[in-house]
């Protein structure tokens, strides 16, 4: 067998390098020589009057609890909270600094008017007139761009605003870069979207594939509980799938290199073989599934169906040798991963993130590893789960299940659906027809859109961006961000912590409060809801995303716009207290006099039960560590679901069933298991531009950095991009470790330090960019080609050349 294993080496374990970070951080706290970013405590003076609660952290989509302390009105420590069955006490080393996130000594504290020569600081009332103005001058060329970052109650009173208020659906989020393939994969899969398993497979678990992600430092905790269980002697396959050896590699005992796209080849080598070897779960298939593959005459997400004979022949032609031929991967590990899957004892697990989801064809790769469980019958029982995770804190919980996209409602619906526009006018007490049928623009085409300049097209000329940075994450910039700062008849709103890349072309900042200098709420990748209050007062005259929204849409009430009353005329935010009393919240002073997050869950909730995405009462999250949905009162307890599907364990699972899917796209209680052909990647090496380019992200930053840069030991830990590059091809450029190159490709240029066999190792032919470092912007590298069904964008696949800068 030709398998990539690694040779013996020191023992590997996940869990003490958190300890570690754990050990660090609380020295930290009580050290002020540490140079730890938050308020600290005098040396030796004992730890009192520090007020500790509840909250997920801020930044990625694992959901981490952590215990917050605060002090004097000032978060002084964090530590991991013992009592979340999510992380159980631990954090990774972004956790364990998320309180100095708040702290950075350049926070936005005032709204900020750009004008000639730099920015003025105006008052808050000016800058909701100003919102106003644009919006009341042309409501149909008005934009909101949010984010997984969002709140549920912030994402779903951006949704209200926007698609109840101003009949208007250009709503995106910056998830639609991140998880959109994740979506339309589920939906085509199963008819509803999310997981259907849970953290818990991963100590279940036999096999643990890695479909082209990097867990040990994008989800360290999570990859920390697999780890573990090999301390205690447990036997646990991990296999790594992907382009480039990382920090996952070396806990793997097997690395199965790919080329680009080459997983789509790869899936269908895989179940090529179940058939052929006749491995494949005959009963379940017969019993669960249907077959389905493209329609090429009208492509959509219910595809066409075909037979098993029709399927297995379409597979004919991925032989392990033609998948190697197509993917790079070898015959014989195609035979080994085929062998996994059909042997009916183990329980394998699949993850993925950006590497199936960041792809031109990340719907089609999502369908064909939920179809490979499907077809081998590795769903279902614990440990036995295709799970993608999510990069966001609640890209889940607000962005998939709010439905902040420009196509959605809340609950799983769509706004092209009539009777799904009827519920949403019934919760939102709306005349009917409020609601506009026709899906906004996505936020490929929105920011296209607003780069166009308005007499070409441009149809878009307000954007207001919250809680996300597109002048640093979109891909293409010099076409999809950079051309708006030359239209002088565009105009950006940015609701912001810190400037940003985008700030930086705003023409209205808006400082926000973050994390816990307000109440929220998260979902996170399992499906879990996480509730937390209000804990310090943010600095200045921040404020919350969540009031600036419902602020703005009040200024259009007191100027008569009608989308801005319900059916009866009164303000589609209203909100009374336990007298019955209105409360007046669009006045930041009366913000807080009642809980705007319990209403407007508690609104949201009559969404939630049509796709069986059920909710408890808000009070239920206050006193838990967060619960999994569907969430049902039985025997008089709210009781969350492990396993969705399952009889025994989903209670919307009919009684001898066994396995139901019941939003089946074919009605008939089946999930759709989908042939996808392999296909090139949008855009290939070739003489001119003969690298592979990947971007991605690295553990001891978030996203693009404008949170964890601000974190001194962050930062000094990695304070600058780089590029990534095999040491033969950085011979042959003559390149040395350190050495600054220039990076090209067809549409920008960078010149950066060049990094020989670091902790990533790309294989000739391909290098690597991290795009946290706001200074070196990988993305005006990467192309704007999308998955035609998601309308992702791939920033894993870009052609570009290197050169050796001369000194």
């Amino acid at each position: 067998m030709t398998t990539n294993e690694h040779p013996a080496k020191p023992k590997f374990e996940r869990r003490q390098f958190i300890k570690a970070s754990a050990m660090a951080a609380a020295t930290a706290v009580a050290n002020p020589s540490s140079g730890f970013a938050l308020p600290v405590l005098n040396p030796g003076e004992p730890v009192l009057d520090v007020q500790w609660n509840k909250a997920p952290c801020r930044f990625c989509g694992t959901g981490c609890h952590v215990q917050v302390g605060v002090k004097d009105g000032k978060v002084v420590a964090v530590a991991g909270d013992k009592n979340a069955d999510v992380n159980k006490g631990l954090l990774c080393v972004k956790g364990y600094h998320v309180g100095a996130a708040l702290y950075g000594k350049d926070r936005l504290t005032k709204p900020l008017l750009r004008q000639k020569g730099g920015y003025k600081e105006i008052s808050w009332d000016a800058a909701l007139n100003l919102i106003a103005d644009r919006i009341e001058s042309d409501p149909k060329r008005f934009a909101i761009y949010g984010s997984g970052q969002w709140t549920i109650p912030e994402g779903y009173a951006a949704q209200k605003f926007m698609k109840g208020g101003l009949s208007n659906n250009h709503i995106d989020p910056n998830a639609r870069l991140c998880m959109a393939s994740a979506v339309t994969g589920f939906l085509a899969t199963y008819g509803v979207d999310e997981p259907a398993g849970c953290y818990d497979d991963l100590d279940a678990c036999d096999v643990l594939i890695m479909w082209g992600n990097n867990p040990a430092e994008m989800h360290p905790v999570l990859f920390s509980r697999v780890i573990d269980r090999r301390s205690r002697g447990e036997k646990i396959t991990l296999i790594d799938i992907s382009t480039r050896r990382t920090r996952t590699t070396e806990a793997c005992q097997h690395y199965l290199e790919m080329k680009g796209h080459g997983d789509l080849a790869i899936a269908n080598g895989i179940a090529h073989l179940l058939i052929k070897n006749g491995k494949y779960d005959k009963k379940f298939v017969e019993s669960y599934c249907n077959f389905k593959s493209p329609n090429d005459e009208k492509p959509n997400l219910h595809g066409k169906p075909i037979s098993f004979d029709e399927y297995k022949k379409q597979l004919e032609p991925y032989t392990p040798e033609k998948v190697e031929e197509l993917s790079g991967m070898s015959a014989d590990d195609i035979r080994m991963l085929a062998d996994l899957f059909g042997n009916p004892e183990l329980k394998i697990t699949s993850l993925w993130c950006m590497g199936v989801n960041q792809h031109t064809r990340g719907t089609a790769m999502n369908t064909l590893i939920h179809g490979i469980h499907l077809l081998s019958g590795h769903f279902g029982r614990p440990g036995d789960s295709p799970t993608s995770l999510t990069g966001q804190p609640s890209a889940c919980g607000t962005v998939r299940e709010v439905g902040t996209l420009a196509h959605a409602l809340p609950g799983g619906r769509v706004v092209a659906n009539a009777e799904h526009r009827k519920h949403a006018e019934k919760f939102w007490k709306l005349p009917d027809g409020r609601i506009l049928a026709t899906p906004g623009y996505h936020t490929v085409k929105m920011w296209e859109k607003f780069c166009t300049p308005t007499d070409q097209g441009g149809d878009i000329g307000t954007i207001w961006v919250q809680v996300t940075n597109p002048g640093q994450t979109l891909p293409n910039l010099n076409k999809l961000f950079n051309p708006s700062e030359k239209l002088d008849d565009k105009f950006l709103i940015v609701s912001e912590v810190y400037p940003t890349a985008t700030t930086r072309l705003a023409n209205l900042i808006l400082p926000s409060a973050m994390w816990v200098e307000k109440n929220g709420i998260f979902g996170n990748s399992e499906r879990r809801t996480q509730q937390w209050f209000k804990m310090v007062d943010p600095p200045g005259e921040a404020r919350d995303d969540c009031w600036q929204t419902i602020a703005v849409a009040h200024r259009l009430f007191e100027r008569g716009f009608a989308g801005m009353k319900d059916r009866d005329g009164r303000f589609i935010f209203e909100v009374k207290d336990k007298n019955n009393q209105l409360v007046p919240i669009w006045k930041w002073e009366n913000y807080y006099d009642t809980n705007v997050d319990q209403h407007l869950f508690e609104e949201y909730r009559q969404f939630t039960k049509y796709k069986h995405k059920d909710l408890a009462p808000y009070t239920e999250y206050v006193a838990t560590r967060g619960l999994r949905w569907p969430v049902v009162e039985r025997g008089g307890k709210w009781r969350e679901t492990h396993l969705r599907f399952s009889e025994g364990f989903d209670p919307y699972v009919e009684s001898g069933k066994g396995v139901q899917f019941y939003h089946s796209t074919t009605k008939d209680d089946r999930a759709q298991i989908w042939f996808h052909p392999w296909i090139a990647p949008a855009e290939v090496p070739d003489k001119d531009y003969p690298f592979m380019l990947c971007t991605g992200r690295v553990l001891e930053h978030w996203h693009t950095g404008s949170m964890t840069r601000r974190i001194p030991q962050l930062n000094r830990a990695m304070p600058t991009a780089y590029l990534e590059i095999h040491a033969d091809d950085a011979a042959k450029l003559d390149i040395r470790n350190g050495d600054k190159v220039k990076v090209e490709s067809r549409r920008g240029e960078l010149t950066l330090q060049a990094w020989i066999n670091g902790r990533g190792r790309p294989p000739r032919g391909t290098v690597f960019i991290p795009f946290f470092d706001e200074t070196l912007l990988a993305n005006v590298l990467t192309l704007d080609a999308i998955d035609p069904f998601s309308k992702q964008p791939d920033y894993k696949k870009s052609a570009v050349k290197v050169s050796k800068v001369k000194r």
